[in-house]
């Protein structure tokens, strides 16, 4: 398999593409501004042109900055929607309908439980993702009969810079950290070790009889 890295960050999508080759993986890279319909063509065919067309579509670009909703601007909105709602909607459309005229493929969107049950401070943000659900189910749905599946990740809490972000530093940022993994059943947040595996998973032969599905990895936090 060889993994394309579409990234804004044309030097953060080299450095993914060097470890996957460390790691003794092909791949290659393609910068790309996913909130850019034009752009994402664009992006997509430049990197199929080099690595041959995809399977598999992991949507996992994503952006917020918690803050109460009452606080938040249309600027903001946008922003938080474009990237993380719309952004996929472009990638899904420019890859799918070659996935769809082959015959085959893979979507695999990382949600979040936010989108499930909602997340304070994350409103916009748990906008985006419970649409991005929904759109998933629609459109898998439509392509099935192409044998093209759509399913949907949906971390918790995960350790990540954007959750050092969202809790903050020190001890009143450790304070929020502590009272997250008390209301986590198996006792901590995520890693990001934790999601690659159901991510392959979703991608394989073994997952071709599961489409429009949402499977949260959040330690028991969401059960529904």
């Amino acid at each position: 398999m060889i993994v394309g890295v579409l990234d804004i960050n044309a030097e953060a999508a080299a450095k993914a593409v060097e470890q996957i080759r460390a790691a003794g993986g092909r791949a290659d890279s393609q910068a790309c501004d996913i909130t850019d319909y034009e752009a994402v063509k664009a992006g997509v065919a430049a990197i199929e042109s080099r690595i041959g067309p995809t399977w598999a579509l992991v949507n996992n670009a994503g952006w917020d900055k918690p803050m109460p909703f009452l606080k938040t601007t249309p600027d903001f909105w946008k922003k938080v929607v474009d990237i993380n709602y719309m952004g996929p909607l472009h990638m899904t459309h420019a890859v799918v309908q070659g996935m769809v005229q082959r015959g085959g493929g893979r979507v695999i969107f990382i949600a979040s439980d936010a989108g499930r049950v909602g997340s304070s401070g994350e409103v916009v943000y748990s906008g985006t993702k419970g649409a991005t659900i929904a759109f998933a189910k629609a459109l898998a749905r439509e392509v099935a009969r192409k044998n093209v599946t759509l399913n949907c990740v949906a971390p918790g809490p995960t350790n990540t810079p954007a959750m050092d972000a969202f809790v903050g530093t020190g001890e009143e940022g450790a304070k929020i950290r502590d009272a997250m993994v008390r209301g986590v059943p198996l006792g901590r947040i995520g890693e990001p070790g934790d999601y690659p595996g159901l991510v392959a998973f979703l991608a394989s032969d073994d997952a071709a009889f599961m489409t429009g599905q949402t499977i949260s990895v959040s330690g028991g936090l969401n059960m529904v």
